[in-house]
């Protein structure tokens, strides 16, 4: 602290901010982050750093654990994140199986596991052993008949209603960011903007809880896509104890990328699909730094996962497969079939699901989520209970589809009619004629099908975590699966057919149902996401199946290039559009020729643009400007005559500075001057302090002329991650643009309403 005492102005002044004070640098709420100064200031902290390193072995081995800091963090998201999915899928399979009965040895074992411990489980029945008892064969001793049925249906619905009122309970009263799957959220934090709380401990905590419920209440939602977000809050709360990470938003969005990664490889067991759904799907910057740390956290957290073993398999996930036949070349018809079908149904999910979650945030709907919550999954419960194929969880239906028969397999879809005098091994069953019980299970099929893409509409949306990945999966799979019966009876019946001739003898195993199933699922989960690259590898980490990329392949571009054809967002991009978050797409095109003057603001007859004056101008004069206006920042010039532009100076920072100033720094009084120069003004004797702010001046802010095409201004905002650009014409300030006002030019060149893409 300096007394100035008698001193002018042009006394022996300190600039006080030369040493930095509190929350200098951050941003508030709902803001966008300035990439560019983000990524300066790490580069200013990395010199000196490398610097000081070489003054003494205490300030070298600090450079070495700075350096190190990144590692650490990523293998503190891995361990975390595979530690709680683990969980989560433990949790899950018990409290799913909960709904139907409970474990008399240990009420704490799900059906498999009490099965596991039974010494009295025989082959045929591996699904019944005493220890297990449905609620049915607890409460009234009778596992049979109507009055058995009716008691297990009641209470499979109560479960159910009781799971999800106290999942949305929880995520309304504690954390309201909890709800939904987070990964649109995230796409839009990762592109710069600001949601605190979206990643917070709370947000955590609950997400992770309510998850287990709403997946185990029987609703048509997956874990996947939220794991995604609680990895994210993971990271964010681990790059949190790092300075390095929590002082600089640029450096912390580089571990939320790898943290989605991380997601990824614990949802589907594919640590390599992570990383690329983190590159394809999520992440706006995305250097080859944190390629690596991507992978080493998907790796750790898979390794976490596999080390839990939640499924008892060794596998990471609950549907892994291996398929003995290949594929061949006349399969590839019905496989690009199924992949029209995953593009036919993405577009008809995105349409349906936007319409009515429109619905639910402009009508009354909307004030009620308890209510719509408890009816869906009534409705739900209801009639997924009397189909065996919507009563199971999801997952479990989805590994049945997948299923290859094999001679031990005791589902209704292997139900085949076998030849007495096979001879066979095992694992090369010939095709063999349906039997009655496939014939009843494509019937209950199709129902499941019909039934899961009506509910899936309304269900994703809600006040609940709800990711959408297993659910679309599942009905890709039903389709696909009954698609290959359909072709496996027709080369059984009909093998000297020309299109069967050549590679489907009687008596060969030529058609893999289960391999239509697959398909089937990665058309569908690329039709809603319009992933491609991400899709197919995780696809193939799923199954092990090397020979199985093509047909995945021609699925997912077919997926793809049928949605696009309708509309090129897909479901994350949607949401992000219906709910006004300021981002802009890097795979949106901008092709119109009009120029920054159109855009920039002031437009003729508005007021003219609020600037500082680089030392004209009172502390009085900067905090009304501050009250009177709700800009983000505001442009400094030599004076309001010249208009030569000096720098940018952010609305937070001059906020701070000044209230810093009154408490710091003595005769600063709301008639001193504010000056952003090196050198003070020339000040009549008597004048209290100047106030000295150039430590906040942005010096090089980024400007365009006015006869810049909006093309490239675009093109600059997106690559750049900018929150403004400042329109000069030969050195003198013309006008300002800001993100919203290029989201906003983009919507009205789109005919959309310009104002539906601002935050709400």
């Amino acid at each position: 602290m300096v007394n100035a005492g008698d001193m002018n102005g042009s006394g022996n002044l300190m600039d006080f901010l030369d040493e930095p004070f509190p929350d200098v640098g951050t941003y508030e709420d709902f803001h966008t982050i300035d990439w560019l100064r983000e990524k300066s200031r790490d580069t200013d902290r990395h010199r000196k750093i490398t610097s000081k390193s070489k003054e003494s072995i205490w300030e070298f081995i600090k450079s070495l654990l700075d350096a190190w800091s990144g590692w650490v963090v990523m293998l503190l998201i891995g361990l975390l994140a595979g530690t709680l999915a683990g969980v989560i899928d433990l949790a899950v399979d018990w409290m799913t199986d909960l709904k139907e009965g409970v474990c008399l040895s240990a009420f704490w074992y799900s059906h498999e596991q009490c099965c596991w411990t039974s010494n009295e489980t025989t082959f045929d029945d591996r699904d019944k052993c005493p220890q297990w008892q449905k609620w049915s064969e607890l409460l009234v001793s009778q596992s049979e008949g109507a009055s058995a049925y009716i008691l297990n249906y009641f209470l499979y619905i109560m479960w159910a209603l009781c799971f999800a009122f106290l999942a949305v309970s929880l995520v309304r009263v504690f954390a309201p960011y909890a709800c939904g799957s987070g990964i649109p959220e995230i796409k839009t934090i990762l592109s710069g903007f600001i949601i605190r709380g979206y990643l917070g401990k709370w947000t955590l905590l609950i997400k992770t809880v309510t998850l287990v419920l709403v997946v185990s209440s029987g609703l048509s939602l997956g874990k996947e896509g939220p794991l995604v977000h609680v990895a994210c809050c993971c990271g964010n709360f681990f790059s949190s104890l790092f300075s390095k990470y929590s002082k600089n938003e640029g450096k912390r969005r580089e571990v939320l990328s790898a943290a989605a990664a991380a997601g990824v490889s614990v949802a589907f067991g594919a640590p390599i699909g992570g990383v690329l759904f983190s590159l394809e799907e999520v992440s706006y910057y995305f250097p080859l730094k944190t390629l690596w740390r991507s992978f080493f956290a998907a790796l750790v957290a898979a390794f976490t996962l596999r080390s839990i073993n939640p499924f008892g398999n060794s596998r990471l996930v609950l549907f892994y497969v291996e398929y003995h036949t290949p594929w061949y070349m006349a399969e590839l018809f019905p496989f690009i079939l199924l992949g029209v079908f995953g593009g036919l149904w993405g577009t008809l999910f995105i349409r349906c699901n936007i319409a009515w979650c429109r619905r639910r945030k402009t009508t009354r709907l909307g004030k009620y989520p308890v209510l719509e919550v408890i009816v869906i999954t009534a409705v739900t419960a209801v009639i997924a209970y009397p189909n065996p194929y919507t009563r199971r969880s999801t997952s479990e239906l989805i590994s049945e589809l997948f299923n290859d028969c094999g001679a031990l397999e005791s589902s209704q879809l292997c139900d085949y009619i076998n030849d007495p005098n096979m001879t066979r091994p095992v694992d090369d069953i010939p095709d063999r004629p349906a039997g009655p019980g496939v014939y009843s299970a494509m019937w209950q099929l199709a129902l499941a099908l019909v039934f899961k893409i009506v509910i899936t509409i309304f269900t994703f949306g809600m006040k609940i975590p709800s990711g959408l990945f297993i659910p679309s999966m599942a009905v890709g799979a039903m389709a696909g699966r009954m698609v290959g019966i359909g072709v496996e009876q027709l080369a059984y019946h009909h093998h000297d057919w020309i299109i069967f001739r050549n590679w489907c003898r009687p008596g060969a195993d030529c058609v893999t149902p289960g391999l239509y199933a697959m398909v089937g699922a990665a058309a569908c989960l690329g039709g809603v996401t319009r992933m491609t690259v991400s899709l197919v590898v995780i696809m193939f980490e799923l199954t092990g199946g090397l020979e199985y990329i093509v047909p995945l392949m021609a699925a997912a571009v077919t997926s793809k290039w049928v949605a696009d054809a309708f509309g090129k967002e897909g479901i994350y991009e949607a949401h992000i559009h219906l709910n006004g978050y300021p981002f802009l797409d890097v795979k949106d095109e901008f092709t119109h020729r009009t120029l920054a003057t159109d855009v920039m603001r002031p437009r003729r007859g508005e007021a003219p643009l609020s600037v500082l004056t680089q030392d004209s101008m009172t502390v009085e004069d900067v905090e009304t400007l501050i009250k009177e206006t709700d800009y983000n920042g505001f442009p400094v010039v030599v004076s309001k005559d010249s208009e030569r532009l000096i720098g940018f100076a952010q609305r937070r920072e001059l906020i701070l500075a000044i209230k810093n100033a009154r408490q710091r720094q003595d005769g600063v009084v709301s008639n001193s001057i504010v000056y952003f120069t090196e050198d003070p003004p020339e000040l009549p004797p008597n004048s209290p302090h100047p106030l000295k702010l150039r430590r906040i001046l942005n010096l090089s802010p980024f400007t365009v002329t006015d006869h810049t095409p909006m093309e490239t201004v675009v093109d600059i905002f997106r690559k750049l991650g900018l929150r403004q650009c400042l329109v000069t014409r030969s050195g003198r300030l013309l006008g300002i643009i800001t993100k919203k006002d290029v989201l906003r030019h983009m919507a009205q060149m789109a005919n959309q309403d310009p104002e539906s893409i601002m935050f709400n």
